[in-house]
């Protein structure tokens, strides 16, 4: 997958990224650097293309392939009609407790409000509908799907405001929006996903039953990753409040086992039932989310 060059990266880096201010300004600086990336790829130009584009299908007229498409791409494309293009997409963002954890210069919220409002950014600018739901254990905060002028900065207001809110209920908000839903579309899950793994992958079927793509940003810090913890400490769930006096060493093993196997879950019985899932850490630059988003749709519209 394309990415982009060495020092274009470094302003992708989440610390340096928190610096610009505006919600607004991250969205743009982000979206801009990964475009230019791209641009400078073999796929120059491909990436702001896949919301006019489909691949070639048996049955579609010879005379519809785009051939300089072709000659840049190496792949059949064809121009989409009017009404292949006009996507709607509803990005969740987990607000709960868990998601203000961070080790580093910014926490998991901060990031996943980073990629949120980039992903909003991208799809207002290819005239994409696009919607906003904050959740916990309840809807906090929602905006509906538009395309105007003004929206995408309404949007971006409402992200800028989201707070670390109480327990997390991930299939609250997948089941509500699947009961409203009246069309197909593209609904974006960012989220720790820690949570009852079964509930979670059942709402994420059901939305994928009905027809919607579904792209899962499982968000997790380095810390929960690697438990680069030594020494004995007290650790506390950011839910519940409760504490517990663990020595990393004796612990590490079994936790790493136990992360593992839960991500392992999610990639597996996601992937079987169609569903895109990419697991983000949140110490790595903002651009790998952006391209899994960009390669996602690529295969799909």
């Amino acid at each position: 997958m394309p990415s982009t060059a060495g020092n274009e990266l470094s302003f992708l880096d989440p610390a340096i990224v928190a610096r610009l201010g505006s919600l607004e300004l991250i969205a743009r600086t982000i979206v801009e650097g990964v475009l230019v990336g791209l641009h400078r790829s073999p796929f120059q130009g491909f990436s702001v293309e896949f919301s006019e584009y489909r691949q070639y299908l048996p049955g579609d007229a010879p005379s519809t392939i785009d051939w300089k498409l072709f000659a840049r791409s190496d792949r059949y494309y064809v121009k989409k009609f009017e009404e292949e293009t006009n996507l709607e997409c509803h990005l969740l963002l987990d607000v709960s407790a868990s998601m203000g954890y961070g080790s580093r210069a910014v926490s998991k919220l901060q990031y996943g409000a980073f990629l949120a409002a980039s992903l909003a950014y991208l799809m207002h600018r290819q005239r994409d509908g696009v919607g906003l739901t904050l959740f916990d254990d309840r809807v906090v905060e929602s905006v509906p799907i538009g395309r105007r002028s003004g929206h995408l900065r309404g949007l971006l207001a409402t992200l800028s405001r989201a707070a670390v809110g109480s327990r997390s209920d991930v299939s609250l908000p997948l089941n509500q929006l699947a009961g409203r839903m009246t069309r197909r579309g593209l609904v974006v899950l960012i989220s720790d996903l820690l949570d009852e793994p079964s509930a979670i992958i059942d709402g994420l079927k059901h939305l994928r039953f009905q027809g919607s793509e579904v792209l899962v940003f499982h968000s997790l810090d380095p810390a929960e990753l690697t438990f680069p913890f030594e020494h004995a400490a007290r650790f506390e769930d950011l839910e519940t409040a409760e504490e517990v006096l663990a020595v990393p060493a004796q612990v590490r093993e079994h936790y790493l086992a136990q992360i593992r196997a839960l991500m392992e879950r999610y990639r597996r019985e996601l992937r079987l039932a169609d569903i895109d899932y990419h697991l983000v850490d949140t110490g790595n630059p903002l651009d790998t989310a952006l391209l899994a988003y960009l390669a996602a749709r690529g295969r799909r519209w």
